[in-house]
């Protein structure tokens, strides 16, 4: 079982986009996957049409009062599982405040390792005992990064902070987002942070398509599979699974 986290410092970046993507495609590659929702506002959730079966699931789940068996739900999608958001993961960092909490959600996901070959967690911004315990728990933390100057400053917050904690950088990976080559600033910028080899080469550009995965509640293949914003997505997740399979 793989585990891979969509995460950024920032919000906005189209990690969300990116995680609901990314689980599509490699179910639709034949791989069993499971798409956790940690994110409070729920918008992966959102994009499936998907409801936690309990109220306060997530709460339940760290305090071992519901098995994360019991919270996974099937999508409209062959392969896909998921894990609806919940506005209790708001209050996740108070529950994982002990000397073991770097290891709650990687013991927790051990549950499913027969069941899936890939698992996708959709993380909140910002740093945290709960993104500390997603960190670990990763087998590969994908950031999407917009190329604008404060993103080239975030990019180095983060990769420090994985130096600091020990989380191992080699597991950072990034790829560009809402891309727009019509500015400068955009192509600038992506020549500067490629050369530091934790970027892939395809990126997602600015697409309206991608937008209106809030009004068809699908993924973009799901919806728009011969739509330029589809093959984008499509030519990063085989590079991505390329490089995490290889």
């Amino acid at each position: 079982m793989v585990i891979v986290s969509l995460y950024n410092l920032k919000g906005g970046v189209g990690k969300t986009a990116s995680s609901v993507n990314f689980a599509y495609m490699a179910a639709a590659d034949g791989y069993s996957t499971l798409i956790w929702d940690l994110d409070p506002q729920g918008a992966a959730s959102f994009y499936y049409n998907a409801q936690p079966k309990e109220k306060g699931a997530a709460k339940k789940i760290i305090e071992h009062n519901m098995s994360i068996e019991d919270a996974i739900m099937s999508t409209p999608y062959e392969n896909l599982d998921i894990i609806p958001a919940d506005i209790s993961a708001r209050k996740l960092d108070l529950l994982l405040d002990d000397k073991h909490s770097k290891k709650q959600i990687r013991n927790l996901l051990k549950a499913v390792q027969q069941q899936y070959d890939f698992v996708f967690i959709d993380c909140p911004p910002g740093f945290s005992l709960l993104a500390d315990n997603i960190f670990f728990a990763s087998d590969i933390v994908l950031m999407p990064v917009i190329p604008t100057t404060l993103s080239v400053r975030t990019y180095d917050i983060v990769k420090s902070y994985f130096e600091d904690k020990g989380v191992g950088v080699d597991k950072l990976m990034c790829f560009f987002s809402m891309v727009d080559m019509r500015k400068n600033m955009h192509k600038d910028v992506m020549g500067e942070l490629v050369k530091d080899k934790r970027f892939f080469e395809y990126y997602i550009p600015y697409l309206s398509d991608i937008e209106k995965m809030g009004i068809s509640h699908a993924p973009i293949e799901a919806f728009a599979r011969s739509s330029y914003a589809a093959t984008c997505y499509r030519a990063l997740w085989n590079e991505i699974k390329e490089g995490v399979l290889e």
